[in-house]
């Protein structure tokens, strides 16, 4: 890996440190929770997956009871998450599979799996990308993954962190091997909140990015003036 590449992600997980510190992930310990749960989060925003998930659990007692329920039922639970007629047979289909394999809908056997096949299986599910896989395995299961969100793609971009050209797929390898995996977790939810807060993908404010010294796209907008080139993100 570039020398510079490894001081640029080392400059970012400090200036992130300092600015947001270590800040705790809300999610469930559980990895079926959890699993459900992100995927009720594509394409939608924190609040409603939160709320699609609790009324799911509120309307059926157990994983079982969603496994086997009727799916016009379980949409109508989740219907705040968006999506819901392709994520209700999507969870339910997932339910059903797990079922099949293992006899049961407990995912702690994952725990005794090298994190490599645990990602392998969680992608052959239909409706788990490598971000819903590595949210599962770092947040749930303690194991190494670096989860790329459209947030964290964004950022690393114009930060210089990963080429431009590269696929949001080939980000979560790529940007797990700069960072140490014991920060994973911390450096996921800061980037996140970074561009959530201060580098939005259309008027991002880069005056305020702790990152802007070192950041190739605050460097080339520095020159441009306003009225003439406005943001586009």
């Amino acid at each position: 890996m570039d020398d510079s590449l490894n001081d640029l992600a080392q400059f970012t997980q400090e200036r992130l440190h300092q600015l947001y510190g270590s800040p705790l992930w809300h999610g469930n310990a559980d990895a079926l929770d959890e699993l459900i749960s992100t995927i009720l989060s594509q394409n939608t925003n924190d609040r409603n997956r939160d709320a699609a998930f609790t009324e799911l659990r509120r309307r059926f007692k157990s994983w079982e009871a969603v496994r086997d329920a009727d799916p016009a039922k379980v949409i109508e639970a989740i219907r705040t998450a968006g999506l819901a007629n392709q994520k209700g047979p999507r969870i339910q289909a997932i339910l059903q599979k797990i079922t099949a394999e293992h006899g049961t809908l407990d995912l702690s056997f994952l725990r005794q799996w090298q994190p490599q096949d645990v990602q392998s299986w969680l992608t052959k599910l239909n409706g788990v990308g490598p971000k819903t896989a590595a949210i599962v395995m770092v947040f749930a299961l303690g194991m190494p993954a670096f989860p790329v969100d459209t947030h964290i793609y964004r950022v690393s971009g114009r930060i210089g962190l990963r080429p431009p050209n590269m696929t949001v797929e080939q980000a979560h390898t790529h940007l797990a091997g700069l960072f140490p995996p014991e920060s994973y977790g911390e450096v996921h939810l800061n980037l996140i909140r970074l561009g959530r807060e201060v580098c939005h993908s259309r008027r991002p404010h880069c005056h305020r990015c702790p990152l802007q010294t070192r950041c190739n796209f605050a460097k080339n907008r520095s020159d441009r003036a306003p009225e003439l080139h406005p943001d586009r993100g």
